[in-house]
């Protein structure tokens, strides 16, 4: 009785000590902008006058100023989790085509801090010691003070990007030597600063970037999946008479239907963005367009099985299809290139065209077969 009883006060005392505790450990690692800057062997001058609440949720706080002409000198903290940190600076708030700073510091080990070029969004395409930020030499260091990592470098420019991203790694990967990949962070956020004011917004994302989305998803499902899967129920289903002709049809009206939308969304994209590298991309979706117009006319002309004029009809008929699932798959993997939707957009679509061309060479391989 006596032991569980002394148990019983031991358990609730060290759990009283721990309660006390932990409110301790909460405020060593949590940081604002009223807090004293605990770094004393930076190479420039750590009173920073401009403070940010960069990403709240995350606690990271970004300390900045223009400490000589045309050099900026930052101090990004967060708490030290086990992950690498990273800043971006961009000029169009997206992460791709920006460049950025990560740092890590395992534990136990040797705090290491890089710029990336950011080229896409697999880690294949994110590319160390690449990027165009003009960094000072000796100026990059990561280090960690009382459970917070605080990442310092300085820039050379007139005014740094205003569009400014920050990620935080998964949890436990550290990038490691010969090729330092990063793999895919566990979270991030997009802001505009404004340098002068220290002012700053969350971006929710490029006011296009749905648009584009829409584009690319109706353009890439209308003329490259369901034009395809009609043109092969015309050449391998005529043995369901008439179901064949009609399900032909109805998928090849729906994949019209949708990359008209698509080409549409295009045409306000290119307006609302000035965008000046599109025309071959554009060229080549109206060209698609008007073969599919007029593809969807030749029904309507379409002559009798007995008539002479038959075997000119499915000439063109044929041909012209062809040459417009050609055109149209060649553009949708241009127009990937173009919006730099990196590796998973090419293998998705790939992954599609893929599937269809081993079902039509099968498909084919089954009818001569059974001539």
């Amino acid at each position: 009785m006596k032991m569980r009883l002394y148990s019983s006060v031991s358990f609730v005392f060290f759990t009283f000590i721990a309660l006390q505790l932990l409110p301790l450990t909460i405020q060593q690692s949590a940081e604002s902008c009223s807090s004293t800057l605990p770094l004393n062997d930076l190479t420039f001058n750590s009173s920073l006058p401009q403070c940010v609440e960069a990403w709240t949720p995350q606690n990271y706080i970004l300390r900045y100023a223009r400490t000589a002409e045309n050099t900026w000198s930052f101090i990004l903290s967060a708490p030290d989790s086990s992950v690498f940190i990273g800043i971006g600076f961009s000029t169009n708030a997206q992460m791709i085509g920006s460049s950025a700073v990560v740092g890590w510091l395992p534990p136990g080990g040797v705090g290491q801090a890089k710029q990336y070029f950011l080229g896409g969004q697999s880690p294949g395409e994110v590319v160390p010691d690449q990027g165009d930020l003009v960094i000072v030499n000796g100026s990059l260091k990561i280090e960690s003070v009382s459970s917070r990592l605080y990442m310092s470098f300085q820039l050379t420019a007139e005014t740094p990007r205003q569009s400014i991203l920050y990620a935080k790694g998964p949890a436990g990967f550290f990038p490691s030597s010969p090729g330092f990949r990063l793999r895919e962070h566990q979270s991030m956020t997009t802001t505009t600063i404004n340098y002068n004011t220290g002012s700053q917004s969350v971006v929710k994302g490029s006011p296009h970037s749905k648009l584009r989305k829409i584009h690319g998803l109706m353009n890439m499902i209308g003329w490259g999946i369901l034009i395809i899967i009609g043109a092969i129920t015309a050449r391998h289903m005529k043995q369901w008479e008439p179901t064949w002709f009609y399900s032909h049809i109805a998928v090849q009206i729906t994949g019209f239907l949708l990359g008209l939308t698509g080409i549409i969304c295009g045409l306000v994209l290119e307006n609302r963005t000035d965008a000046n590298n599109v025309s071959t991309h554009k060229a080549l979706g109206i060209t698609i367009l008007v073969m599919g117009g007029l593809q969807v006319l030749a029904l309507l002309a379409r002559p009798d099985k007995e008539s002479k004029y038959r075997k000119y009809w499915n000439w063109y008929h044929h041909n012209i299809g062809r040459a417009m699932i050609i055109l149209a798959i060649s553009n949708i993997f241009y127009g990937i290139h173009l919006a730099k939707a990196g590796s998973s957009w090419n293998a998705g679509y790939g992954s599609a065209v893929g599937i269809l061309a081993v079902a039509a060479i099968g498909l084919e391989v089954r009818k001569f077969l059974h001539k």
